[in-house]
């Protein structure tokens, strides 16, 4: 599968896959929507825990867990990061991404340590900050129960990977968040929302990153 480097409109780097036309991130800004749909109404929903367990569907680019180290160091606050990908960048195309220059200086480090990680086992990135990439479809992941505060869903559109948004999928995020979880993404279609529903979520529709209207976030009931 071929894969392209673009930049965004906001100066951040992103990936394309023209078989699929489909980017990793939005055309409008790559870093613009990971703070805005992760960071802004996903991780800072739940900083009141002083440790924080995040679950990213599509390890991707390194972007959104580069955001959240930069949150817990900051804030002082523990995250243990999961990432799931069964096609990850190479090492060489992730590291040509610019996203250092959009972090503070104490944590320009961590991009390069993310993706030099070791797949399969954990990994202290930072004093604050513990990742663990687990190379897998999704199809395969068995969950560990109530075991994680807060999914980021960052699959490709359901127009790209119907699959990655099936009710099977989306089951296994609801087994893994404990009561009270946070389950958000870009995506703000009828039957996402209808399915998170019938799983016991209460949906949220809210105002969308730059070039897109609605974005959805869920409470596990």
């Amino acid at each position: 599968m071929k894969r392209e480097i673009i930049t965004t409109a906001d100066g951040s780097r992103s990936i394309r896959i023209p078989e699929m036309d489909e980017n990793y991130h939005s055309s409008y800004g790559a870093l613009q929507e990971a703070n805005h749909v992760f960071i802004e109404h996903g991780l800072r929903a739940i900083l009141k825990k002083n440790t924080i367990r995040i679950f990213e569907m599509g390890f991707g680019t390194g972007l959104n867990a580069l955001l959240s180290a930069q949150e817990a160091i900051h804030l002082k606050k523990h995250i243990h990061y999961t990432g799931i990908e069964a096609f990850p960048v190479s090492v060489d195309m992730a590291l040509s991404m610019n996203y250092e220059k959009f972090v503070t200086a104490d944590v320009e480090a961590v991009f390069p340590a993310l993706h030099l990680a070791e797949w399969g086992s954990e990994q202290h990135i930072s004093p604050f900050f513990t990742l663990e990439k687990i190379q897998q479809k999704i199809e395969d992941y068995l969950p560990k129960t109530r075991s994680i505060d807060l999914v980021y869903y960052d699959a490709f559109g359901p127009s790209a990977q119907a699959d990655m948004w099936n009710l099977n999928v989306l089951e296994k995020m609801a087994d893994l968040l404990v009561p009270g979880g946070l389950f958000v993404t870009y995506c703000a279609k009828g039957q996402l929302k209808r399915d998170l529903k019938s799983l016991g979520f209460t949906v949220e529709s809210l105002p969308g990153p730059p070039g897109k209207r609605e974005m959805t976030r869920a409470w596990k009931g």
